[in-house]
């Protein structure tokens, strides 16, 4: 038995994605939960900029006492994710591009796959090279998507106007005949609702948080690391905006946020 927390961290409220799976699937594990706010989005922002901030993030989380850490953002997973392991490497880390393409390579049955993310996951190509090295046969399709974030922070993911904007972005993939399409950013399942109205039934949408989540309890487990609280603790943070991000995580998690602070994540 270990009852130190999982340690999750996103740019935003999009990591609440994997939070909701981890509660899911591994319900007697406590979180703490790190939301950057204050210098969301990420994905706009380079390499060293992002590593630097994420740097900071593990750190803090590190101070909470967590045995486990889940990297819930795109950006950060495509870009960053050697350089923090070379960081920190007495703390399990566990990315979300690769369940992302173990889930894809499992249910494409034409092997055409689109890819939406941030700028800089897009730019990085890690979803295609990671695609092709394990079938070379595969087609994959990157489109940046980088009004997404916004619409989800600003609480406009059902909107009418996210539906243009969605149905906008997602018009060369569809012309692409995908049959997969990964959601390759933690703020886009928020949207999953409208994006189904775009893409209709031929196309299976892929939500990486859930793998995610299994990856974490695999490593749990081989490392005699889980932990079966009955009364687990959630304990959310963010850098900016405590109470609307409380306000989009109650109504997304559906429960009661208890314990919620900001932090000043920059002296970390």
């Amino acid at each position: 038995m270990d009852s130190r927390p999982i340690g999750i961290f996103d740019s935003g409220v999009g990591g609440l994605t994997v939070v909701k799976e981890v509660m899911n699937n591994l319900a007697g594990e406590s979180i703490v939960y790190f939301g950057d706010t204050a210098r969301v989005p990420y994905g706009s922002k380079s390499k060293q900029t992002v590593t630097r901030f994420s740097a900071q993030i593990i750190r803090f989380l590190l101070s909470q006492d967590v045995k486990a850490i889940i990297i819930a953002c795109n950006t950060v997973s495509s870009n960053s994710i050697e350089e923090l392991r070379e960081m920190f490497p007495d703390i399990p880390m566990v990315e979300v591009v690769g369940p992302g393409v173990h889930m894809a390579l499992r249910t494409t049955r034409s092997g055409k796959i689109g890819v939406v993310g941030t700028q800089a996951t897009i730019a990085s190509h890690k979803y295609p090279e990671l695609l092709i090295e394990q079938n070379e046969a595969l087609e994959v399709y990157g489109k940046a998507c980088p009004l997404f974030v916004p619409l989800v922070e600003d609480g406009w993911a059902n909107h009418n106007v996210a539906f243009e904007v969605v149905a906008e972005y997602l018009k060369p993939l569809l012309e692409k005949n995908i049959d997969s399409l990964i959601l390759g950013c933690t703020h886009y399942p928020m949207l999953t609702h409208t994006i189904k109205k775009v893409v209709g039934d031929q196309v299976e949408l892929i939500n990486p948080a859930e793998e995610a989540a299994k990856r974490m309890e695999d490593i749990l487990v081989k490392n005699n690391m889980t932990s079966d609280d009955e009364k687990p603790e959630y304990k959310f943070y963010v850098s900016d905006s405590e109470e609307r991000f409380k306000e989009m995580a109650q109504i997304f998690l559906h429960k009661p946020i208890e314990h919620i602070a900001t932090v000043p994540i920059e002296e970390y």
